[in-house]
């Protein structure tokens, strides 16, 4: 099961007291202060891990404390500091401030953290007090509070190429033809009720992720059908591929109402470069095949057949030309840089 939406809480580490002693040594009758400063509370920190798949760990815990900073101690010794808690959330998260819908972080690349609560800083001891006018300070500060805030986490799965489609129009057929993926297929409407993502390997030095979306719906923007809850899945696709059923009474107009959903949807999400697909055209006549894009109002389209594998590979190579070139600037980036 994707579990793609979750709120959490999260609450960083007080820190710890600062101590008020005073040194009490042979022979040293008025020895000064020597009250050590408080531990650093520890910080709440969400870590991008490539093989955790879902938030389903976040919904199941949706409370998370740090610990708290050690006080400090006489002979200057400060408090050991809190330890750091971490979560680990999947690629593609994207974290909000609960109650105001701020965008705090956008986590995508394995290894990146973002401080989602600071621990709060160790109280002072007394021997930081210390002047030549107040050789005995009998004072220390407390510790202060961690911050606390309610955050909302959302997945957006990424993949190069998304599977866009009503239902049935063969977009799970063609996900476990051209990868390893197994969605589950069936000829009746919504048999895929989650994304699924596949790895295409067009050879040994080139290959891709395809993402495999629930059918849209008329009206999927709104939340109709299974749509609104998945389209935040395509926004993250550098290509989609708009399918149809060539055998379907009017692929024309089921082209047409994936493209109006896309656009209400997000203006963004419709200006991503797109291939059109007719699918299934096994089912064609023969003498229909050649004419099936024209008589769908896409002469651009290309005529596909999943089950027999026809224009399967032509298709994959026009998506791979398609596919925007990765910046050597992001390869180049560290993968345990710090957000906050």
């Amino acid at each position: 099961m994707l579990v793609d939406l979750a709120r959490i809480e999260v609450s960083a580490g007080k820190g710890g007291a600062g101590c008020i002693s005073f040194r009490r040594e042979k022979f040293v009758p008025r020895g000064g202060p020597d009250g050590g400063n408080g531990g650093r509370g520890g910080s709440v920190v969400l870590r991008v891990d490539p093989h955790v798949r879902t938030l389903l760990d976040c919904r199941e815990q949706h409370r998370y404390r740090a610990r708290p900073g050690r006080a400090g101690s006489g002979n200057n010794r400060t408090g050991r500091d809190g330890e750091d808690l971490e979560i680990r959330v999947p690629p593609g998260t994207v974290v909000r401030d609960a109650d105001t819908g701020e965008t705090l972080a956008d986590l995508v690349r394995p290894g990146q953290r973002f401080v989602a609560a600071r621990g709060g800083r160790g109280g002072r001891g007394n021997a930081v007090f210390a002047t030549s006018t107040n050789q005995t300070p009998r004072r220390a500060d407390p510790g202060e509070p961690g911050e606390s805030r309610r955050l909302e986490l959302e997945l957006k799965l990424i993949a190069d190429v998304g599977l866009v489609g009503p239902p049935n129009a063969g977009k799970s057929t063609l996900l476990s033809r051209i990868s390893r993926a197994r969605p589950r297929i069936a000829p009746y409407p919504f048999t895929t009720l989650e994304p699924h993502l596949g790895i295409v390997r067009l050879d040994d030095e080139r290959a891709f992720v395809a993402a495999d979306l629930p059918g849209l719906i008329e009206g999927a923007h709104e939340g109709r059908g299974l749509g609104l809850r998945f389209l935040r899945h395509v926004e993250r696709t550098r290509v989609l591929v708009l399918m149809a059923d060539a055998s379907s009474p009017s692929p024309a107009a089921d082209l047409a109402a994936v493209r109006r959903e896309l656009e209400a949807y997000s203006a963004a999400l419709a200006r991503k470069p797109a291939v059109v697909v007719l699918t299934k055209s096994d089912l064609l006549a023969p003498e229909a095949r050649a004419g099936a894009a024209a008589a769908a109002g896409a002469p651009e389209a290309r005529v596909i057949s999943a089950h027999t594998g026809e224009g399967v590979r032509e298709l994959l190579e026009a998506l791979w030309t398609m596919l925007p070139a990765p910046s050597p600037a992001a390869d180049d980036e560290d993968e345990d840089h710090d957000e906050r």
